[in-house]
């Protein structure tokens, strides 16, 4: 919970699915940048021992909210807090988010839901909860986590990052001359605990040189906001690797339909 109004010139972030990954050097580099932060996420545990690190390393102001976004009644704690007006959300992050190990197919349908609606439906619904006041103010910053599966057609988990991609191009055109940014990060691959969740292991998903580091990937999303950008693609490499998924996809799709069909032909 809060302890006393932010103090902070910069101003107050909150960060979704902050106690891992991306999310954690997210509330890292926003610390140290100055920012009060809230922290966002289900484990109270990891939550506190982050608060404590931040607290101790940044002396900036920390609040804790412990939440599952698909829960509609605990997400409801977080929007309030982004609408509030006696210590207004500066700048949120949209972070939170996992993955599914198996196929769309073999998944159930409510697992695929609940990804769904916390990959997409939980961002929009917390950009439009913290923006109201940001264009009252006639600032701030909206940062959502996408991915540069967004621009492969690779099943759900692509479609929903695809997602952030389309909204933070348009939001950010239609909001930026009233003073708020949205900006949509679309790393690679990145050193955090996301596949090991999975149960994949790095080595099996992309080779050495394929895998970004989470700080390089948060400072490169952080600049690229503040300079305006509607989407960041940390590193040249990935760059590169996206202006090649953008021009082939139908070739992407034919890859995938015939892997399929030798997949499940049976033995001659």
């Amino acid at each position: 919970m809060a302890t006393r109004s932010s103090r902070s010139p910069t101003g107050t972030a909150l960060v979704t699915g902050a106690t891992s990954g991306i999310g954690a050097e997210f509330a890292r580099q926003l610390a140290h940048a100055g920012y009060d932060v809230v922290l966002v996420a289900r484990n109270s545990a990891r939550l506190e021992a982050m608060a404590t690190e931040l607290r101790d390393t940044a002396r900036i102001t920390v609040e804790v909210i412990s939440a599952d976004l698909t829960n509609a009644t605990e997400r409801e704690l977080v929007e309030s807090r982004l609408k509030s007006a006696t210590n207004p959300i500066t700048y949120l992050v949209n972070n939170a988010g996992y993955g599914l190990p198996q196929e769309f197919d073999t998944n159930s349908v409510d697992d695929e839901a609940r990804m769904l609606e916390l990959l997409a439906t939980v961002p929009m619904r917390l950009s439009h909860a913290v923006l109201g006041g940001m264009l009252a103010r006639g600032a701030g910053t909206v940062l959502t986590v996408a991915s540069i599966a967004g621009e492969a057609p690779l099943g759900l988990y692509s479609a929903a990052k695809a997602w952030p991609l389309s909204f933070s191009r348009w939001a950010n055109a239609h909001y930026r001359g009233r003073g708020v940014t949205f900006a949509a990060l679309a790393p690679g691959f990145v050193r955090t605990e996301f596949h090991a969740r999975l149960g994949i292991e790095r080595e099996a998903m992309a080779p050495k040189w394929m895998w970004l580091e989470a700080e390089f990937v948060v400072r490169s999303a952080l600049r690229s906001a503040a300079r305006g950008r509607a989407v960041s693609i940390p590193s040249v490499r990935y760059k590169f690797l996206w202006a090649l998924m953008k021009l082939a996809q139908p070739l992407i799709l034919l890859f995938v339909a015939r892997a399929s069909r030798a997949a499940h032909e049976p033995a001659s």
